[in-house]
């Protein structure tokens, strides 16, 4: 288990996702921290699409713009499907770059494009709330950690699809 270091900067200042730091500091400290950990550990690197789509469209001055709407509608295939059907459309997505045909929005056509308006100020949770124990994400189980990104992931979908239209 890889025991996470706390962050140079305990900054107090919200995060530009309108979060407050935490534990280990500001949403990227624990971004990164959770990119490192998982390295090491295969079941939570099963969340690391999630991860990445929610913690860019959460912090999407971070991210391509082109790619957030796909971003967006993948998080929804999460939350509509589970996470095994969001790993096999990202399978999918794989072999068709590797075969160099394109990337494919069949698989995330019924869920709502990426609101126009955005980013919000604030999301029902954040990065920065995670819970760390004993240095690890998955301290609790793997369970319980999926359990805390699925959280994540709703609380951005959810901030989104609220935006004025």
């Amino acid at each position: 288990m890889t025991t996470i270091p706390p962050p140079a900067d305990q900054s107090t200042s919200p995060c530009d996702c309108g979060a407050a730091a935490g534990a280990l500091g500001m949403c990227a400290d624990y971004y990164h921290a959770i990119l490192a950990e998982e390295q090491a550990d295969p079941e939570m690197y099963r969340w690391h699409a999630p991860v990445v789509c929610a913690y860019l469209l959460q912090h999407p001055s971070q991210a391509h713009a082109k790619y957030l709407d796909g971003q967006f509608r993948q998080l929804q295939l999460l939350l509509d499907r589970g996470l095994e059907a969001m790993l096999r459309v990202a399978a999918h997505q794989v072999a068709r770059n590797r075969a160099r045909t394109g990337y494919d929005m069949a698989p995330l056509e019924a869920y709502e494009a990426l609101p126009e308006g955005g980013p919000p100020g604030r999301f029902g949770a954040s990065f920065s709330g995670l819970p760390v124990r004993a240095g690890s994400f998955v301290a609790d189980g793997h369970q319980a950690y999926g359990r805390s990104v699925e959280a994540v992931v709703g609380a951005t979908v959810r901030a989104w699809l609220d935006l004025p239209r």
